[in-house]
C-alpha cells in the first residue's frame, strides 16, 4: 500500500504534539513496510514571505489554489492508494481535498483539534471551555476574536468552517477521531456516522535506562494558557503552603508564551526547576524519575499525548478530569483526575504524591500494564491500515 501523508507544519518555535504525533505515524507505517509519501508545507514558510505575499494569507487560509495544483503534481507522479490529511491550516486548506477528488484518490482525515467547529480550534474562551459555535454558525467567534484576540484574523477560519464544510462532509471516505470525547464534541459536524473511526494517537516506548526515582512530579508540555499552567503554578503555592512529609520538586519542561511568566515565578521558588525545551529522549528520562506526571489542562484535550508518554515510563498521571483525559485514566487505578480548573484540588493530588509514594508507585507499575494493553503501536498500526483499507474499499 502507498499512503500519501499531507499535513502542514506548525511553526518551530511553538513545540506541536501535532507535528510529532504525524512524524511517529509516519515513521511507524514505513518501518512496517508500508510505502509513505510525505507532501508537507511548513507554517515557518510564512516568516520569509514578501508583505505582498503576506497580505494574501486570510485568503490562502480559505482557498489556496497553489497548494491543490501542487498536490494534484504530487498524485500524479507518486500514485498513492490513500492521501491521509492530518493538519491543513494555514497554507493548504481543504483545497487539497478536492485535488484528491479529481484524481479519484481515497482521502482519509485524521480530526486532531476542534478547527471544523471553533475559529481557535480548542473550544475555549477567556479562560473557560466555550462549546457556543459548535453546533452553530461561527459568527459569535469573530465578534470575539476568538483566534488570536483578533475579528480580523478570526474571520478567515470562520469563512473556512463556513463555506468548506460540505467539502469536509462530502469529500473525505474515512474521518479519524483521536478520542471518543473528541468525537462527541465535534457531533454538530454530521458526519456520516459509518465513516467515523476513533484511534487514539500512537505513542512509541522510549526505552530508557532504570534511573532511580527523586521526589518529584514533573510537568510537561507548551507554557501557554490552555495547557493550564498558571493553574499550575496557583495549585504548586497551595501544595507548598500545606503540611506535608517529605517535600516534593517540580520539573518543569517545556517552551510556549507564558516562559518569561512561568520563569519570573520560578526564580523565587527553589522547590522548581525549569528545564526549558527538551528532547523526547531527556524528557523520557526525566519522566522515568518522576513521582507523577502533571496534566492540567484546561481545555478539553483531544488526546493526552503526555498522559500516554507518561504511562509508557510506568508514571502515573495526574490530569485534570474532562476532554480526552477522563477516558485515559482510570483513577486510583493507574493515575488520578482531579476536579478541571481547580488549583486546590490539583494541590491535594499533590500533595497525595507525597504523603503515599508506594501507592502512586503501584499506580506506575498499572498504568504501564495500561500502555501496553490499550496503546501498542502495532495495534494502532493494524487499526490505522484497516482504515485505510476501508477508505479504499469505500470511496465517496
Amino acid at each position: 500500500m502507498r499512503v500519501m501523508v499531507v499535513h502542514n507544519r506548525y511553526r518551530s518555535g511553538s513545540p506541536s504534539g501535532e507535528n510529532r504525533v504525524v512524524d511517529q505515524e509516519s515513521e511507524a507505517l514505513a518501518a512496517a513496510g508500508t510505502d509513505v509519501v510525505r507532501f508537507e508545507k511548513a507554517s515557518d514558510e510564512i516568516a520569509q514571505w514578501s508583505a505582498a505575499k503576506k497580505a494574501t494569507l486570510p485568503a490562502r487560509i480559505v482557498w489556496n489554489p497553489q497548494a491543490r495544483r501542487e498536490l494534484a503534481a504530487a498524485v500524479r507522479k507518486t500514485r498513492p492508494d490513500v492521501v491521509h490529511v492530518h493538519n491543513t491550516f494555514p497554507l493548504l486548506s481543504s483545497a487539497v481535498l478536492y485535488a484528491c477528488r479529481d484524481a479519484a484518490v481515497p482521502v482519509v482525515a485524521t480530526m486532531h483539534n476542534y478547527r471544523l467547529a471553533c475559529t481557535s480550534g480548542d473550544f475555549f474562551r477567556q479562560g473557560s471551555v466555550c462549546h457556543d459555535c459548535a453546533h452553530s454558525s461561527p459568527v459569535p467567534g469573530v465578534l470575539r476574536g476568538c483566534y488570536r484576540g483578533s475579528r480580523a484574523a478570526s474571520l478567515p477560519t470562520a469563512i473556512t468552517i463556513s463555506t468548506q464544510r460540505s467539502a469536509w462532509r462530502s469529500l473525505v471516505s474515512a474521518y479519524v477521531f483521536i478520542s471518543a470525547s473528541q468525537r462527541d464534541l465535534l457531533a454538530g459536524l454530521d458526519l456520516a456516522q459509518n465513516r467515523v473511526f476513533v484511534a487514539h494517537n500512537l505513542v512509541p516506548c522510549r526505552e530508557v535506562p532504570a534511573l532511580p526515582k527523586r521526589h518529584m512530579v514533573m510537568y510537561a508540555g507548551r507554557l501557554d494558557e490552555v495547557k493550564g499552567i498558571r493553574l499550575l503554578m496557583s495549585a504548586w503555592d497551595q501544595y507548598l503552603s500545606m503540611p506535608r512529609g517529605t517535600p516534593l520538586s517540580l520539573v518543569i519542561a517545556g517552551a510556549g508564551s507564558l516562559e518569561q511568566e512561568v520563569a519570573t515565578w520560578a526564580s523565587s521558588r527553589p522547590s522548581v526547576e525549569m528545564v526549558g525545551h527538551v528532547t523526547s529522549a531527556h524528557c523520557a528520562e526525566l519522566m522515568s524519575q518522576a513521582r507523577a506526571v502533571l496534566v492540567p489542562s484546561v481545555w478539553e484535550e483531544t488526546f493526552g499525548l503526555v498522559v500516554v508518554e507518561a504511562m509508557a515510563q510506568g508514571v502515573p498521571p495526574i490530569a485534570a478530569g474532562h476532554g480526552s483525559l477522563a477516558e485515559l485514566i482510570d483513577p486510583g487505578v493507574n493515575g488520578a483526575l482531579f476536579r478541571p480548573g481547580d488549583p486546590a484540588a490539583l494541590a491535594q493530588a499533590i500533595g497525595d504524591v507525597a504523603a503515599h509514594p508506594d501507592l502512586y508507585l503501584s499506580y506506575g507499575e498499572q498504568a504501564r500494564k495500561s500502555y501496553e494493553q490499550q496503546f501498542r503501536p502495532e495495534d494502532h498500526l493494524e487499526r490505522l491500515l484497516g482504515i485505510y483499507r476501508f477508505a479504499i474499499e469505500n470511496p465517496v
